[in-house]
């Protein structure tokens, strides 16, 4: 991050710059020095800061900090493949200094849904393009506006976790899926799935006796509209079918998409 973005992010003086801690260890966020206390219901987000100069991770960090999130940083891209998990959010830096950043972003896309904006000096149209396409679910251009950052990371955080129809379930056989509390239970058994694993399953078994296309999926669970993301789709269906049991839990059509099915 260069100087000029480091300084529109928070004022700061000697005394609340902390000295910088790599992550080293996932799950290890410090608690908050937060201007409004978290509540249970609605706790601090944990924010992965993924930047290779220590002065703007820093300053970045401080200011998620006093905004009342759980914010840490990491310098390169191994770290951020080790701390990912750990994280309700990532900013990633697709400039690091062992790993391209756009292969981290991959990288972490293909083992689950944490919400990333990528923030970079890569402003091109066709650095966007490529941003996007490796997984990033925003992208913002150095240098940038502290509020902007803020309101992007809500708007992805929306997206990521939108409010569900309440008090609405599905039961398909020994199938149950609770849209108010996202919770599945399979013969009365909890179904531990991620956030596109349960979108994914629950669009199914809205339609239970329609074939819904791959393109459809990709605009009511990823909201993306242009992609040809099928790799992504059927890694999430061999997984949905592997937590349930039976591959006859989603049976593809051919040439069309996926349709709900009763092993």
């Amino acid at each position: 991050m260069n100087r000029q973005a480091a300084d529109v992010l928070e004022p700061r003086s000697e005394q609340t710059r902390p000295q910088r801690t790599l992550l080293s260890q996932p799950g290890h966020f410090p608690p908050p020095r937060v201007e409004r206390p978290a509540t249970a219901a609605e706790p601090a987000l944990r924010v992965l800061v993924v930047e290779n100069e220590a002065r703007a991770a820093d300053t970045l960090v401080v200011g998620l900090r006093r905004h009342g999130y759980l914010a840490e940083s990491v310098a390169t891209g191994a770290l951020a493949l080790q701390a990912h998990g750990d994280a309700d959010l990532i900013l990633l830096d697709l400039d690091l200094p062992d790993l391209d950043g756009l292969e981290v972003c991959r990288a972490i896309r293909a083992v689950g849904d944490t919400p990333l904006i990528a923030v970079t000096a890569r402003g091109s149209e066709l650095d966007r393009v490529l941003g996007l396409q490796a997984g990033a679910d925003d992208y913002l251009v150095k240098p940038y506006g502290f509020r902007e950052l803020l309101a992007r990371m809500e708007a992805v955080m929306r997206r990521a976790r939108p409010r569900p129809q309440a008090g609405r379930v599905i039961t398909h056989g020994p199938l149950r899926i609770d849209a108010g509390t996202r919770e599945v239970l399979l013969a009365g058994r909890p179904v531990e799935l991620t956030r596109k694993e349960f979108d994914l399953l629950h669009l199914l078994a809205s339609q239970p006796e329609a074939v819904i296309s791959r393109r459809q999926l990709m605009t009511q669970v990823w909201d993306d509209t242009w992609s040809h993301r099928g790799r992504t789709i059927d890694t999430h269906v061999s997984s949905l079918r592997g937590k349930l049991g039976a591959s006859g839990w989603i049976v593809t059509v051919r040439g069309v998409g996926f349709r709900l099915g009763r092993p």
